[in-house]
């Protein structure tokens, strides 16, 4: 199975007096995935940036960077990309996954065999620490070990646990901001994706398993009768695990599934501090409004054909 989109994410930051120069990095192309490709991507920027650059980050993430030395009131950001997302192959049985004590011990010690080989990626061991949005506590793993009770799969307790936080918790855009603490939404049981995203990986790192933040775009559907509307949707989070038979393995806390074809991958890290969509630093500005609108938009294969036609 295969779908098609055509996304636009905009960015504009409107300022309080004028900023006279400033220095982005935007972390808004799809990565290149064996479940996902990317067949055209652009990134419009006003006013004019004086220097464009692009680079691949630590984790693999395509990042572009730009400067803009002429004064300005307001920054407008437009990225636009056609994205080809397909089903993995393969089914996942839970159930079958390694008990999950066995991989917490493996990423504290593991032991090469004789031909220098180890059972797990080695690479998954950096995701197990502490970030600066996530740090593990004992509450944190206390809620979680209601779900990872001794000797269960692996990924059947982490499905649990993602069953548990979408259940359990509501989704309110006024309660929290992007520096709100995992104890505090753990607390007060609300939050938006990236809060459920931090809080599921604090849980698997408090219990010292391998946890990444996935920053990307979700399909939803308009409510009933009504057309789907340009900007109505948003940016998404949700959660990997990494298991070693398996590789990682995407969990939507938000909306208790696993992501497949509604889901774009935009960019991963240890939190969101690693993929922003966009930030960077000013000379002026004093104060700003943000305004962020973005459209995911399903193509069928005519309309898929046509598109990829326009672009050449």
């Amino acid at each position: 199975m295969t779908a098609f989109y055509a996304v636009e994410h905009e960015t504009r930051y409107v300022y309080a007096s004028t900023v006279s120069t400033s220095q982005h990095v935007a972390y808004l192309r799809p990565r290149e995935l064996p479940i996902q490709r990317v067949h055209q991507f652009t990134l419009e920027i006003d006013p004019q940036p004086s220097g464009t650059s692009r680079r691949v980050d630590y984790f693999g993430n395509a990042v572009d960077q730009f400067t803009v030395l002429k004064p300005h009131l307001e920054l407008r950001a437009r990225a636009r990309s056609l994205v080809e997302v397909r089903a993995a192959e393969g089914t996942i049985e839970p159930e079958s996954s390694p008990p999950w004590e066995q991989l917490r011990d493996a990423l504290v010690y593991c032991k090469a065999d004789k031909a220098g080989s180890v059972p797990f990626d080695t690479d998954a061991a950096q995701y197990a620490f502490a970030s600066p949005y996530v740090a593990p506590d004992p509450e944190v793993a206390a809620f979680a070990r209601d779900s990872f009770t001794p000797g269960r799969p692996l990924l059947a307790a982490a499905i649990d646990l993602m069953h548990r936080i979408h259940d359990g918790f509501r989704f309110d855009a006024s309660a929290t901001t992007i520096t709100t603490p995992v104890k505090r939404v753990l607390e007060e049981r609300r939050g938006v994706c990236q809060d459920f995203a931090h809080l599921q990986i604090s849980c698997l790192r408090s219990l010292g398993l391998a946890a990444r933040y996935v920053s990307g775009y979700l399909l939803t559907d308009p409510p009933p009768g009504q057309p789907r509307l340009a900007g109505a949707d948003a940016s998404h989070a949700w959660v990997a695990v990494y298991c070693p038979r398996h590789g990682w393995v995407d969990l939507d806390p938000t909306n208790d599934l696993r992501p497949e074809l509604r889901h774009v991958r935009l960019a991963w890290g240890r939190d969101y501090g690693d993929v922003s969509p966009l930030r960077g630093v000013i000379l002026g500005g004093a104060d700003h409004s943000l305004h962020v609108g973005v459209s995911v938009v399903p193509l069928d294969a005519s309309q898929w054909e046509q598109a990829l036609a326009s672009v050449g």
